[in-house]
C-alpha cells in the first residue's frame, strides 16, 4: 500500500494533506535482494521526519533521490520522473496501468527491471520499480521538500529494519547479523502478510466497547488510524465527527469522516483519545477484501514507538518513546496549505563604496578612505504558501479565505520565517485561539481573522 497521508506535522501535530494508495498488478519478478555490504552487516541512516512520514536518501542507478519509506507499498515507485532527474536511467521498461485510491481510474506507468538501488550501505543490484511519468503528479508541495519516490516491502523483506523516530535514524541489518536484546518494556506482535503488506492485531475502544481489529502497518501514512465503519461491530463515529477531505490519491481525491475514539490498545500500551478517519466506503471496497481487515495504523501513532520490523520472522517489536504522551490534535482552521506557487520578495542590503578623494575620511594609518554605504534592493523569487482547499462552513471559510490565496503573514509574522510544517502547526492550537492571516489574492492584500474551532470532542 502506497500512500502519503500527511495528517501530522513532525512535532506534535496532524494535518491531512493527501493519501495515496496504489494497487499494483501481480507480475513474476526475478529480482535480487538488499544486502548491507560492509564488515558489520549493519548500517545506520539519518532520515527526515515530515508530517509523521519518513524520508530517506536512495540512490537509483547512481542518481541521488529522496524516497518516502512506506511499509505498505510492494514495489518502489519513482514519480514526477521528468522533474526529478532527466539523467536517471531506467532499464528494461514496459508500459502498465496502475489503480490508485480515488475516483479517477487508472494511470499509465512504466515497469523497469535490472536497476541498482542503494540505501546507505544496503545495495540491490537487480531492483524492479515503477515510473509514473505524469508530471502533474507532484507531492513535494504537500511536504515542502522534494520527494522523488516511495520504497517499502523489498527493503523490509530482506533486512531487519529498526526505526528510531526520536533520533530520526533507521538501522538496516542483514538478518544473520541481527540479535534481539531482552526488553521488559517492549511488546512483540506477530505479522501476517497479504499481497506483500504487513498486518497485525490490536484493539480499539469505542463507546466503552473493546473491539479487536486487524490493521495494516502503514509507515507511509501520517494519520493515526483509519477504520472501516461497521455498525454491527461497533466501528462507528456516531455523532462525534465532521465530514472532511481526507487526501489526494493517485487516482483522485478521498473523502470521509474525522473523529476520535476512546482508546487504541497495543497489548500493554494504551493511547487515549486518538484521532481516527473513516474513509467513505466507496473508496475502500477493494481494501475490505482482505479477510478481517478493519483499517490501518499510520505515522501519528507509530512515531510514539521505537520499532523493529522483522519480516522474515514475521515479527514487530514496539517500545514506547518520548513521543508517547503527545497530545492528539488536528487542524481546526478548515484550510489546507501547500508549498506551491511563487512570491516576489524584496531584499535590501548595503554596499560599501570607497571614496579616497573625499574630505571626510577615516585614517587607516596607510591610506585615507571614506566608506560610503548605499542601500541596494533586489527582487528574489521564493516559494509561496498557498491555500489548497477550504472546508465548507469552517472558521477560515466564514472569514472569507479562498482556495488559491497566498499566505503572506500569520499573526503579523512573515510566513517566510516558517517551514511548511511550522506554519501548519499554527492551525493545531487550542479551541478559541485567534488566527490572523494576511493573504494575497489577484494582486490585492487581504486580512482575515478567525477563531480555531473544535468539531470533535
Amino acid at each position: 500500500m502506497l500512500k502519503f497521508f500527511l495528517t501530522s506535522v513532525a512535532m506534535k501535530i496532524k494535518n491531512s494533506f493527501f493519501f495515496l494508495l496504489l494497487f499494483i498488478p501481480v507480475f513474476c519478478f526475478t529480482q535480487g535482494k538488499y544486502v548491507v555490504k560492509n564488515k558489520k552487516g549493519v548500517d545506520k541512516i539519518n532520515f527526515k521526519l515530515l508530517n509523521n512520514v519518513i524520508i530517506i536518501p536512495v540512490e537509483v542507478n547512481d542518481v541521488k533521490l529522496s524516497f518516502l519509506l512506506d511499509s505498505g507499498v510492494s514495489k518502489p515507485i519513482v514519480f514526477n520522473f521528468l522533474k526529478a532527474s532527466d539523467s536517471l536511467k531506467i532499464l528494461n521498461t514496459e508500459t502498465i496501468y496502475l489503480k490508485g485510491l480515488g475516483n479517477n481510474g487508472k494511470i499509465a506507468a512504466l515497469k523497469s527491471s535490472g536497476n541498482t538501488f542503494k540505501v546507505g550501505d544496503a545495495v540491490n543490484n537487480n531492483q524492479d520499480f515503477y515510473v509514473i511519468f505524469d508530471s502533474s503528479i507532484n507531492f513535494a508541495p504537500k511536504l515542502g521538500v522534494p520527494i522523488h519516490g516511495i520504497i517499502g516491502y523489498d527493503l523490509f523483506k530482506d533486512l531487519v529494519v529498526d526505526i528510531s523516530y526520536t533520533k530520526k535514524k533507521i538501522k538496516l541489518t542483514n538478518p544473520e547479523k541481527h540479535k534481539y536484546k531482552a526488553c521488559k518494556k517492549c511488546e512483540t506482535f506477530n505479522l501476517e502478510f497479504y499481497n506483500s503488506k504487513p498486518y497485525f492485531n490490536a484493539s480499539v475502544a469505542i463507546n466503552n466497547k473493546n473491539i479487536p481489529v486487524k490493521l495494516l502497518i502503514d509507515t507511509g501514512s501520517s494519520d493515526a488510524l483509519w477504520l472501516f465503519e461497521n455498525d454491527s461491530l461497533g466501528l462507528t463515529s456516531k455523532n462525534n465527527y465532521f465530514d472532511d477531505f481526507l487526501g489526494h490519491g493517485l487516482s483522485g481525491s478521498v473523502h470521509g469522516k474525522r473523529s476520535k475514539i476512546d482508546a487504541f490498545k497495543l497489548k500493554s500500551f494504551t493511547l487515549n483519545r486518538p484521532l481516527v478517519a473513516y474513509p467513505d466506503s466507496s473508496y475502500t471496497s477493494i481494501l475490505r477484501q482482505i479477510k478481517g481487515r478493519r483499517g490501518s495504523v499510520g505515522g501519528e501513532i507509530l512515531k510514539r514507538f521505537n520499532i523493529t520490523m522483522d519480516y522474515r520472522k514475521a515479527r514487530m517489536v514496539l517500545k514506547r518513546n518520548s513521543n508517547f504522551n503527545q497530545r492528539f490534535s488536528y487542524n481546526k482552521s478548515g484550510i489546507e496549505v501547500e508549498n506551491e506557487g511563487i512570491r516576489l520578495v524584496t531584499e535590501y542590503g548595503q554596499n560599501a563604496i570607497s571614496d579616497r578623494d573625499s574630505p571626510n575620511v577615516i585614517n587607516t594609518n596607510s591610506v585615507n578612505v571614506r566608506a560610503v554605504f548605499a542601500n541596494t534592493r533586489k527582487y528574489i523569487i521564493k516559494k509561496a504558501y498557498t491555500i489548497s482547499s477550504v472546508r465548507d462552513n469552517s472558521p477560515a471559510a466564514k472569514a472569507g479565505l479562498k482556495k488559491g490565496d497566498v499566505i503572506l503573514k500569520i499573526n503579523n509574522n512573515d510566513t517566510l520565517k516558517y517551514s511548511l510544517q511550522q506554519l501548519i502547526y499554527k492551525f493545531y492550537g487550542n479551541e478559541g485561539d485567534k488566527i490572523t492571516l494576511e493573504v494575497e489574492r489577484l494582486g490585492r492584500k487581504i486580512k482575515a481573522t478567525f477563531i480555531l474551532e473544535s468539531l470533535i470532542k
